[in-house]
């Protein structure tokens, strides 16, 4: 199995942007639904958006609105786009190839007040 490799984190003031990457170096990337998912200290971990292979994406309601997902099959890259950040936000974030791939290790948003 694959294991994605996340990048992009960082700390932003709250109401800033951060664009998340995730490389996921197999040759069905194509043909894979895709999620991120972010966990904060003493919080489970839970699914913030995902992408299917045809492009359909969906949200958690915490993140309507302000997140977008994306997808480049020729990158084998799905991103995540930050904007309105709230202290609230603040989490690892993980990406998977859904349902059940192997996680990355995850990168750190930090949203300041």
């Amino acid at each position: 199995q694959v294991q994605p490799v996340e990048s992009g984190g960082g700390l932003v003031q709250a109401g800033g942007s951060l664009r998340l990457s995730c490389v996921a170096s197999t040759s069905t990337f194509s043909s894979n639904a895709m999620g991120w998912y972010r966990q904060a200290p003493g919080k489970q971990r839970e699914l913030v958006a995902q992408i299917s292979s045809a492009g359909i994406t969906n949200y958690a309601d915490s993140v309507q609105g302000r997140f977008t997902i994306s997808r480049d099959n020729a990158k084998k890259t799905v991103y995540l786009q930050m904007n309105s950040l709230r202290p609230e936000d603040t989490a690892g974030y993980y990406c998977r190839i859904l349902p059940l791939g192997l996680w990355g290790e995850g990168t750190l948003v930090t949203v300041s007040t």
